[in-house]
């Protein structure tokens, strides 16, 4: 699968990390699995991943990548579908992209390289090889990739800021996210794209990616996203709104939060790209209603 001579800059290193620097494309868990099966040999005998190497090695790699089966491939208009989950095994992105590609059976989790909340809207990064994967997942780790979110907020804002507060499982409702002292570090930028008489249209930058980071965060400083059934309790309805206000909120479906701009080097490549996804038409409604009520 792979032959390779090892850098004389290597030596000194354990054989474990110096694989690891000269195959980065691959998780060092991976490497890890193939070291200890006996798939990678060294100058035509195997090596511990603790052994230390001396730069010039030959290593030759004798390893399959696993078929991620456990999810099967699934015919669906791509408009409309989440993650797995428990006790949700089909219907889902993962599931969808399978029968799109099925080469990305090979490719952890389908080539899902980050998530999405379960009804949040937008852009969502897939990659279509092993190391593409592991590249992208790197960079989002080390924040190389640009992730902006448009949410409606219930509150007037008066002006952006930045949320620097860890997130961790909530202590009693497991499905749930909270701001937690012992939490882990946890950083959203949010500015002001437009007021209206009694919410707010934020564009939000994530530093992290925190599970339901922007809907804690926001929810922490007292305006959390409007339909949020999580975290923004019983849905309000500011007084005086007028009744297409009042219809709007009541029926919007889900938490008015959108996946708005990705921005990213490629791994190959290397050149600077970038997407945007318009919003979708049940936020545009909203967003008119709230400004014909001014």
């Amino acid at each position: 699968m792979h032959a390779l001579t090892l850098p004389s800059g290597a030596a000194g290193l354990r054989f474990d990390q110096a694989l690891a620097q000269a195959l980065p494309q691959y998780s060092r868990a991976r490497l890890k699995t193939w070291i200890e099966s006996g798939a990678v040999q060294v100058d035509g005998r195997p090596l511990r991943g603790k052994d230390r190497v001396l730069g010039g090695e030959q290593v030759r790699i004798r390893a399959e990548l696993p078929v991620q089966d456990r999810v099967q491939a699934e015919s669906m208009p791509l408009a409309v579908v989440v993650h797995p989950g428990a006790g949700n095994a089909r219907h889902t992105l993962q599931n969808a992209l399978l029968a799109l590609d099925p080469k990305l059976a090979l490719v952890p989790r389908a080539g899902l390289v980050h998530r999405l909340d379960k009804d949040t809207s937008g852009l969502l990064l897939v990659a279509r090889t092993p190391e593409a994967h592991s590249a992208l997942t790197a960079a989002m780790a080390a924040r190389q990739i640009t992730r902006e979110y448009l949410a409606v907020c219930t509150g007037v804002l008066t002006g952006g800021g930045t949320i620097d507060e860890p997130i961790g499982r909530h202590r009693t409702q497991r499905t749930r996210m909270a701001v937690r002292s012992d939490g882990r570090p946890a950083v959203t930028h949010y500015r002001i794209e437009r007021r209206f008489r009694a919410h707010t249209l934020v564009r939000v930058t994530l530093e992290t990616g925190r599970t339901h980071q922007i809907r804690v965060h926001l929810a922490h400083i007292g305006f959390p996203v409007v339909g949020d059934p999580a975290y923004g309790g019983r849905r309000r309805i500011p007084k005086g709104s007028s009744p297409a206000v009042v219809a709007e909120l009541r029926a919007f479906p889900r938490q008015a939060l959108h996946a708005a701009r990705l921005s990213l080097s490629h791994p190959l490549t290397h050149r600077e790209h970038e997407w945007r996804s318009p919003l979708p038409a049940d936020m545009q409604r909203l967003l008119a209603a709230l400004e014909a009520d001014r």
